[in-house]
């Protein structure tokens, strides 16, 4: 083997030459240098070994510009393309020792079907590769004899794309591998026979000051792009819903409400069957400082009227005034006939903006950690967009069952804006 030096970036050294593991998952801002350190990283192993790399992206024609050109860079920087052949049509490098290295598209998954023995797979790009695509891959990775790796590289995007629920948590499903907070304080972990790779700009010795400007001066006009690029952290794509939400001990939660002069105690309930799920939240306010504290939760479908009833008086909710969904009117006169204090929310035109404005109104949400649903549905939440990326105030990115039983908790109960002169208390249990 031909002695190679190459200067890199120092945070980029032991994963050059770490193959103890079978999947290597980089992740990282704009200008990081995963990219490259990924190619240099194949490049030397297929030097060493003899083996069929296989790159792929999303669009197979994006591979001439990007991975194919990278790749080439590096083997002419390196001063071995007398000795390493790289062709166009079709794409492909080929090195004497037999190893090659070819390029595929997710886009024509019938080229997929003629490989074989590919014992290493570079995933560019790897979120805007479909889950699907991305297991069909797992399975064409196959060799008689050599190890098995796959690598995958990408910006960060939303916590709603696979590659964080599968390589971090699907809060969903309640699924967890690993807390991406952990990684973006340690930069490296391993776990579950995966490399993890955290780097940003700063991890890039070679860039230009200029460059990592540009990059900063996004917190203003883009603060979004400005987490993935120059951050590089996964996080919600879009105009957060609810910002001022925030989550606490639900031991702290309690001994603030319990300090509260006079709190305002509101439950509210959305109901569900099959799919949608039934919800209701426990709440309180502070009347004085706009805060809105969220302690307790229910959430559960597939259950019926009467099962429903006895589960929540089980929960002692039978006694207290519980706002429901008016749509439902059969439903809340057979929780009235279990002698349930449940009322109908009044709903007016253009509720849902309405309702929305309201608890957006609140100075400060504070959910308990005891309230997992709430917290998976309105920390994240965000407002969809039309097809001018312009916001639309009534839509979600989700169906928040846990924000609808909120909508019906405060039905009796207005917030002031700030240019008001305080809340309204309608009535308080």
């Amino acid at each position: 083997m031909v002695a190679i030096q190459k200067e890199v970036n120092p945070h980029f050294e032991d994963f050059l030459f770490d193959w103890n593991e079978k999947f290597q998952f980089l992740v990282g801002g704009y200008g990081s240098s995963k990219s490259y350190h990924v190619a240099l990283k194949i490049i030397l192993k297929l030097l060493e070994e003899k083996r069929t790399a296989l790159v792929v992206r999303e669009v197979y024609d994006t591979h001439r510009e990007s991975t194919y050109a990278l790749l080439v860079e590096i083997i002419e920087d390196l001063g071995l393309s007398n000795r390493i052949k790289s062709t166009v049509s079709p794409l492909q490098i080929n090195f004497p020792n037999g190893s090659r290295i070819i390029f595929k598209g997710m886009d024509k998954p019938e080229k997929l079907k003629s490989i074989h023995n590919v014992s290493l797979i570079w995933l560019e790009e790897c979120s805007e590769i479909k889950y699907d695509g991305f297991k069909e891959l797992t399975g064409r990775l196959r060799h008689p004899t050599l190890d098995l790796y796959m690598i995958l590289s990408t910006n960060p995007v939303s916590k709603g794309n696979w590659t964080y629920k599968h390589f971090f948590k699907n809060d969903l499903t309640g699924f967890f591998v690993l807390d991406d907070e952990e990684l973006y304080e340690k930069k490296t972990i391993v776990k579950n026979n995966t490399y993890y790779h955290h780097s940003t700009a700063d991890d890039n010795l070679f860039l230009p000051e200029s460059y990592i400007e540009q990059l900063e001066e996004l917190k203003e006009h883009d603060p979004d792009l400005h987490r993935i690029a120059r951050k590089g952290r996964f996080g919600v794509n879009g105009k957060l819903v609810l910002p001022q939400f925030e989550v606490q001990s639900h031991a702290k939660v309690m001994e603030t409400i319990r300090s509260i002069h006079k709190p305002i105690l509101k439950n509210g309930m959305d109901f569900g069957f099959v799919e949608s799920y039934n919800a209701v939240v426990r709440m309180a306010i502070d009347h004085d400082k706009k805060i809105l504290y969220i302690y307790w939760q229910y959430y559960k479908r597939g259950l019926t009227d009467v099962e429903l009833a006895d589960d929540l008086e089980k929960e002692g909710l039978k006694k207290e005034l519980i706002k429901a969904d008016s749509a439902e009117p059969k439903t809340i006169a057979y929780f009235r006939q279990r002698r349930f204090r449940m009322a109908a929310a009044k709903k007016g035109g253009g509720s849902r903006l309405e309702n929305t404005k309201k608890v957006k109104r609140f100075k400060k949400i504070v959910c308990s950690d005891a309230c997992p649903d709430v917290i998976r549905e309105l920390k994240d939440l965000t407002f969809k967009v039309d097809k001018q990326n312009e916001i639309i105030e009534d839509e979600f990115n989700i169906d928040p069952h846990t924000f609808s039983a909120i909508w019906y908790g405060l039905d009796d109960y207005e917030v002031a804006s700030l240019k008001g002169h305080g809340a309204v208390a309608k009535g308080k249990i």
